[in-house]
């Protein structure tokens, strides 16, 4: 009863609240984040799924292999088959006879597994009926047709039903892009167009029954692993598995970097609640060390204070934490509202692990660092009731909270769900916190010297007297605002860079149209017909298609590569280029781009990774039965989300007219009407061309970046107001030190004005302080967490320590205005009461 009581007096006095105020922020935060990713990230595999096909797919140029259908049978998986291949539609001769290059896709009786194929009439279905057609509006615009008309692909003749308007796993490849006629898989004997030299693309697509995401979820990735491992023990060259987080990686690289930012700012937010907890412990204990006195005056023994105590702080931290997982919860609705559309699927309810998570993580924030300090309580002496000086600190609670930090930094990197981030976090804090002490200490060290006692004003020699008389409370509270205002910084800092490295990617003006197959003999006519049509600031560049067939003179094999996807690019051909000037969106990562290099050629970072090229080596081209060959003598960073034209193998020359090849170009088209109606110009002028538009795609990119950013910003904002408690928590910790100074300085003839100006000059000076070492570490930190984590270029401003500097200042004044503005308020004999009675 005494630790109920003790509660709810100390709760309507105001002496927990800040304390639980900063515990229910940091369980909010952390319990949002893991509401929304056990929710999410469920909604995002599904949605990652349907644009994919299914859970898993089996991608091969060749029927898939029967083992695997039987493999899917026996796991109880829902399948579906599609078969992809480029083919010419072309329209009866009474409408004209035209042709048109088309992607060719006959699709099985239950596709699709995930979503539904939307048409432009407002259906949503499944799969064609015999003898019918979906295709994309570019097919009736070139061919002149219209919904009802005939259209003949190979020796068929198949009724179009109907326009397509959104195809669920449509994917991402030229082809997949291509105009698009989706048959059922029962017509596609009658076309005759699969031969054996067919280019085909078979696809086994298998979702796993719902039961349940975690069920469902096993399922899929057991049946990925075994055929995986099928695959490999049978030898099956041309078959493959794409799983969901292999599809959509220009999506994928987006939600990444916003999970672990979103996990940085839940760890940040707990980091701050540590801190306010510490301090507002020590400011609890600290005022109830007379109260303690008392008691143990008339006979509490020991274990019952240290029991009464350990029952309060637990009852608060419960309390505190329920009310922060509530919080959480709700909390998670708002990201959810700020992310709706994203994923088309209602989410799943949410799991009870974030609920066990916000307790524990609440619980080891009261517990071990709130408890040590008011631990000591129990063993106040009796004496200090007529003896002040005793019942201080003890080293023995320093390592109980030694132990609490290290049992939260282990949370704090499971917490991450990525060791990197957790590691650069918790002992970058640590290692920072430790810093700021040392350096705090100094500063202290050195005010008396740099102030002299003859000549500096009066206000200015009593705030640093002040701060020399107690160096050990000015280092903990310099250390406390520097460890807020470093994780505000940080917040601050890469929540701008890298929201604009989102922004960049992505930019609103990227290109929404590819043509490709442009003869070079078309080239001066596209040029003129784009321009003439307003596109400005276009990309356009030779296309040649080649293989590589050696390395350093030694004839390229498949086999000599350890990792499959390796083995695939020796055997695929590449998109060769070549212009005379490095590319504005490439970045040269190794060697010198040197212009009009004629035995130089430029490779894309990441095929070199893979096929363990480097810098000198000689690489030798088919290209058309012509030798081509040359030296390695850059390395180039590309941006494949870029929305960009981009190679992974550049000639750094401007002309190569000995090579075939065709030209490529990507613009934005104009905007409504006039886009449409230079698509259909384009489409009669040059029909050979393969126009590409990718507007639905960047749209849809473009829409899932807002919304992230949205959802980024809101907890942003809320971890704000966890950072704002630890500098009340950090000037509120000296409340009743500074109550009793002023008491005492006030009695002795020391006016109002001159104790604000002293009140004012050391706030602002410890704020200062704080925020110069904040933001000279977080620069650090930031560049760390930029280029290990997020994988974004840093460009952080010098002036970042100079304004953090500004800003702490006047974020300790305005803390430290609200929480002592009473002080200076209260007659002198009030005051004198209080503070003798504290």
């Amino acid at each position: 009863m005494l630790a109920w009581r003790q509660l709810w007096r100390d709760w309507r006095a105001g002496e927990l609240r800040l304390l639980m105020l900063a515990v229910a922020l940091a369980v909010a935060a952390v319990c949002a984040v893991s509401f929304l990713a056990d929710r999410l990230d469920q909604g995002l595999r599904r949605d990652a799924a349907q644009m994919l096909g299914g859970d898993v797919v089996v991608a091969s140029d060749q029927p898939t292999p029967p083992k695997l259908r039987e493999l899917a049978q026996a796991q109880g998986l829902t399948a579906v088959d599609s078969t992809a291949f480029p083919s010419m539609a072309r329209a009866p001769d009474a409408q004209g006879g035209a042709s048109r290059l088309v992607a060719v896709k006959a699709v099985g009786a239950g596709y699709p597994l995930r979503g539904r194929v939307e048409l432009s009439d407002g259906r949503r279905v499944g799969a064609p009926a015999a003898g019918e057609v979906w295709v994309d509006a570019q097919v009736l615009d070139a061919l002149g047709l219209r919904p009802g008309d005939t259209l003949l692909l190979g020796e068929a003749s198949l009724r179009v039903a109907g326009v397509i308007a959104n195809e669920p796993d449509r994917g991402a490849g030229f082809m997949s892009f291509a105009p698009r006629v989706m048959l059922a898989q029962a017509d596609l004997a009658a076309t005759a167009l699969i031969q054996p030299a067919s280019r085909v693309t078979y696809r086994y697509a298998v979702i796993a029954p719902d039961g349940g995401a975690g069920r469902a979820s096993q399922d899929w990735q057991r049946y990925s692993r075994e055929a995986a491992a099928l695959i490999a023990s049978e030898g099956w060259r041309g078959v493959r598995l794409e799983s969901l987080e292999s599809g959509r990686p220009e999506m994928r690289q987006t939600l990444d970097r916003a999970g672990k930012f979103l996990n940085l700012v839940a760890m940040l937010a707990a980091l701050l609640a540590a801190v306010a907890v510490v301090l507002s412990a020590r400011d609890f204990a600290a005022r109830h060390l007379d109260d303690c006195a008392m008691l143990r005056v008339l006979g509490q023994p020991q274990r019952r204070l240290a029991w009464a105590y350990g029952l309060e702080f637990g009852g608060a931290g419960l309390v505190a934490s329920v009310a922060g997982v509530l919080l959480g919860f709700a909390l998670h609705y708002a990201f959810v509202a700020l992310l709706a559309g994203l994923i088309e699927v209602k989410l799943p309810a949410a799991s009870g692990w974030p609920v066990a998570l916000g307790l524990g993580m609440g619980m080891t924030l009261l517990l071990g660092f709130g408890l040590p300090p008011v631990l000591q309580l129990a063993a106040v002496p009796p004496l200090r009731v007529i003896r002040r000086e005793l019942g201080s600190a003890k080293l023995g609670s320093l390592a109980v909270l030694g132990a609490g930090v290290l049992g939260f930094g282990a949370m704090l990197v499971t917490l991450s769900a990525d060791p990197t981030l957790g590691l650069i976090a918790s002992l970058g804090f640590a290692a920072a916190l430790a810093l700021f002490a040392l350096l705090a200490w100094g500063a202290v060290l050195l005010l008396r010297r740099l102030v002299p006692q003859a000549g500096a004003p009066r206000w200015l020699l009593l705030a640093t007297r002040q701060l020399a008389a107690r160096p050990l409370l000015a280092v903990v509270q310099v250390a406390a605002l520097a460890v807020g205002l470093l994780a505000l910084a940080l917040l601050v800092l890469l929540r701008t860079d890298l929201i604009d490295s989102w922004r960049q990617a992505t930019p609103a003006n990227a290109p929404n149209r590819f043509i490709i197959n442009i003869q070079p003999e078309q080239g001066e006519a596209m040029r003129a017909a784009l321009e003439g049509a307003g596109v400005r600031g276009y990309d356009w560049y030779p296309m040649i298609r080649g293989r590589l067939v050696g390395i350093n003179g030694q004839a390229v094999r498949p086999e000599q590569f350890a990792q499959e996807r390796a083995q695939r690019l020796a055997e695929r051909e590449f998109n060769l280029s070549h212009a005379a000037e490095l590319p504005p969106h490439n970045e040269v990562v190794g060697g010198h781009w040197q212009n009009d290099e004629a035995d130089g050629l430029s490779v894309e970072e990441g095929l070199a990774e893979q096929l363990g090229l480097k810098l000198g080596d000689r690489l030798r081209f088919d290209v058309a039965g012509i030798q081509v060959e040359a030296r390695i003598t850059s390395l180039r960073k590309v941006d494949w989300s870029s929305m960009r034209a981009n190679f992974f193998v550049i000639f750094p020359r401007k002309e190569m007219g000995e090579l075939p090849g065709s030209y490529i170009t990507a613009y934005r088209a104009p905007a409504a009407e006039a886009g449409l109606a230079l698509d259909k110009r384009l489409s009669h002028e040059f029909p050979n061309i393969t126009a590409v538009d990718v507007s639905a795609q960047l749209n849809q990119m473009q829409a899932v970046l807002g919304q992230v950013i949205n959802a980024v910003q809101f907890l942003f904002m809320f971890t704000l107001a966890t950072g704002l408690v630890v500098l009340l928590a950090a000037v509120s910790s000296t409340r009743e030190l500074r109550t009793r100074e002023f008491a005492l300085m006030r009695a002795l003839g020391a006016s109002s004005a001159l104790l604000r100006q002293v009140q004012r000059a050391e706030l602002l000076g410890l704020g200062a302080l704080a925020g110069l070492l904040a933001g000279a570490v977080a620069l650090l930190l930031g560049q760390l967490l930029a280029r290990y984590v997020f994988e974004f270029d840093w460009r952080a401003s010098p002036w970042v320590p100079l304004a953090s500097m500004v800003c702490g200042a006047l974020l300790a004044q305005l803390a430290g205005w609200w929480s002592l503005r009473n002080v200076l308020l209260q007659p002198v004999v009030t005051t004198l009461r209080q503070a003798d009675t504290q």
